[in-house]
């Protein structure tokens, strides 16, 4: 091989290779995949290849939705039942925002605080909600409380992980170069530490949205009254599966765009980690 040829494989080989799929061809595809699921759902519905009692068509299911918004399902309408969700989720995510980051940090910085805390962390990471739901009824009653308990404690392990993941990958160059300008241990943990575990946070809160969504319909099955699960539990009971399905529609939807919100605010907050 001559020498230019050599060098010519060398500064090739040496280039970054973006591995990211781009993001228009990306957001195409997931358009024509819903479209074509949409297409079987409508075909499978149209000749009956399932009985409309299981698998309503999409044109039953979003007439009822607009009904259900309209005159409502069980004494609310469907924005009650979202917001009465939305408000438990978002208590529950501030609950576990407020003793999650902490613990992470106390973990991820303190050999006390890792052995108080990391066992009852890796106790809780296994276990599903409605494994200790019962015993949250126990303990706090049938309430608004209950249901906001349970969705924290599905919350709290990928919170509490993923700030100890951020806290512990802080660059050691930042670390000593504060330590060197005479930085304290608070001042190094607020000004160099948690700055580089944000977007391990914001990832965590990410997951912990979606393990709170899934638990959500399991929170209101206990004494509610309003709720897209609640929604979803009555509509059942009586084998009305255009709302079931219609509201696990909309609870998607709304996951889908707390995604995107979450993805803005790294873009904004953190943007050194939105275009890694």
């Amino acid at each position: 091989m001559s020498v230019e040829a050599e060098t010519l494989t060398t500064a090739v080989s040496d280039q970054p290779v973006e591995m990211r799929p781009k993001g228009r061809g990306t957001l195409r595809i997931s358009f024509v995949t819903i479209a074509v699921i949409i297409a079987a759902w409508s075909l499978a519905s149209a000749y009956g290849a399932v009985s409309p009692v299981f698998l309503p068509s999409p044109f039953v299911v979003a007439k009822s939705l607009a009904n259900v918004a309209v005159n409502g399902f069980v004494d609310s309408t469907l924005a009650e039942h979202t917001l009465a969700s939305l408000l438990r989720i978002f208590a529950a995510l501030a609950v576990s925002l407020l003793i999650g980051v902490p613990a992470g940090i106390a973990i991820a910085t303190s050999r006390i605080g890792k052995g108080i805390l990391d066992p009852v962390v890796e106790f809780l990471r296994p276990l599903p909600p409605l494994a200790y739901l019962p015993l949250i009824i126990i303990w706090v009653g049938i309430g608004e409380a209950s249901k906001v308990t349970v969705i924290s404690l599905a919350m709290l392990p990928p919170i509490i992980l993923s700030t100890v993941s951020g806290v512990k990958s802080a660059p050691a160059d930042f670390v000593n170069a504060a330590r060197s300008f005479g930085a304290t241990r608070f001042q190094l943990l607020l000004h160099v530490i948690l700055p580089g575990a944000y977007p391990s946070i914001l990832t965590g809160t990410r997951i912990a949205l979606g393990a709170g969504w899934s638990t959500l319909v399991a929170a209101e099955l206990v004494a509610a009254s309003q709720g897209l699960g609640f929604m979803i539990q009555s509509a059942a009971q009586f084998l009305v599966t255009d709302i079931v399905i219609g509201g696990i529609i909309v609870i998607a939807a709304i996951a889908f765009l707390l995604e995107l919100l979450a993805r803005l605010i790294e873009r904004l907050f953190v943007p050194w980690a939105a275009h890694r």
